[in-house]
């Protein structure tokens, strides 16, 4: 958060439960003066929040702008890292570039690099991502985790399911992994994530977790060559979804999943990754950059590489590929 100050008032109002407090308690809480109160409170209304003021009784936060701003994704956060300090930004050409810089310069693990607009979004293989303005979520986050640099690409399958368990809790809809980053609702992308990574003399210094999500996106907001392929989640619920609470979910799943493995390993994750995958046990056709192999999805080993039994019996490992699932399968 930019300023300390905020963020002790948004704490303040999210102890009280929605009951009144008032301008002298707010004061002592958060350490500054009732005038420094009152002039953060009206910079939260000309936010959007709703605070009520009533003499004798204090301040009380009423209502929620459905916006997506710094201090509306704060105040609903519950973790105790991810997301605890947040970069907003209006327009970027990349929270991944952004984020990379931030890392370098000693970021905090956690730390949220997120904006309204991408003008250079990208995803795997530098394919373009589309990042229009104010219908998606563009983020990208800051890990350091302890682990050999060879371990990494298991952080992108840990993300899938953060980000497939934050999508179906906030709006029900059955979403699919399909390896190793996609997140695809009946066929079509919804999510895209991109994770790269930062190492000195083998050592991980940080993970940079880039993490695309179609929100709010109407059909017409896509690019024509983009129509058969991708979605969002308002055109699959019909509704508009509340941006800021989504990535508050994304960020809370995604550290219990990143404790979790920090704390048992890989293999909880392996089965929770499994049982959201798509490919797995169908016939699928991966290209790679040494070929394209055809055969079974037999699931993934514990680096995170995509297992494939060809027709004659041989087991492919598939480091880095585009998948497609033949279409007798779909």
């Amino acid at each position: 958060m930019k300023s300390t100050v905020r963020q002790n008032l948004l704490d303040a109002f999210r102890n009280a439960a929605g009951e009144f407090i008032s301008g002298e308690k707010l004061a002592n809480t958060i350490g500054c003066s009732r005038t420094a109160v009152w002039k953060h409170i009206e910079e939260l209304r000309n936010e959007g929040f709703e605070v009520e003021a009533i003499r004798k009784k204090g301040y009380r936060l009423a209502e929620h702008p459905n916006t997506l701003t710094e201090n509306e994704i704060y105040l609903g956060l519950q973790t105790k890292y991810i997301g605890k300090t947040i970069h907003f930004y209006e327009s970027l050409p990349s929270t991944q570039q952004v984020a990379k810089e931030l890392a370098l310069n000693g970021a905090t693990e956690g730390t949220l690099v997120i904006s309204d607009e991408q003008t250079l979004g990208r995803g795997r293989l530098a394919r373009a991502w589309h990042s229009p303005k104010g219908t998606g979520i563009w983020t990208s986050i800051i890990i350091r985790p302890k682990i050999p640099i060879q371990q990494a690409p298991q952080l992108t399958l840990l993300t899938a399911v953060a980000a497939v368990q934050a999508i179906e809790e906030q709006t029900d809809i059955d979403v699919s992994i399909k390896w190793p980053n996609d997140l695809l609702i009946n066929g079509k992308k919804v999510c895209g994530i991109l994770t790269e990574l930062q190492a000195e003399e083998n050592q991980i210094q940080s993970i940079i977790i880039g993490i695309g999500i179609n929100v709010n996106q109407q059909l017409t907001d896509f690019p024509e060559e983009l129509h058969s392929i991708a979605t969002s989640l308002s055109m699959e619920v019909n509704d508009k979804i509340n941006r800021a609470k989504l990535v508050q979910s994304l960020c809370f799943h995604l550290e219990k999943l990143y404790e979790t493995y920090l704390t048992l390993g890989f293999q909880p994750i392996k089965l929770l990754w499994e049982s959201y995958a798509l490919s797995i046990g169908k016939q699928i056709t991966a290209r790679t950059l040494n070929g394209t192999y055809s055969g079974i999805a037999l699931g993934i080993n514990e680096q995170g590489v995509l297992l494939l039994e060809t027709s004659d019996g041989k087991i492919q490992h598939i480091y880095s590929a585009d998948i497609e699932i033949d279409a007798l399968n779909r």
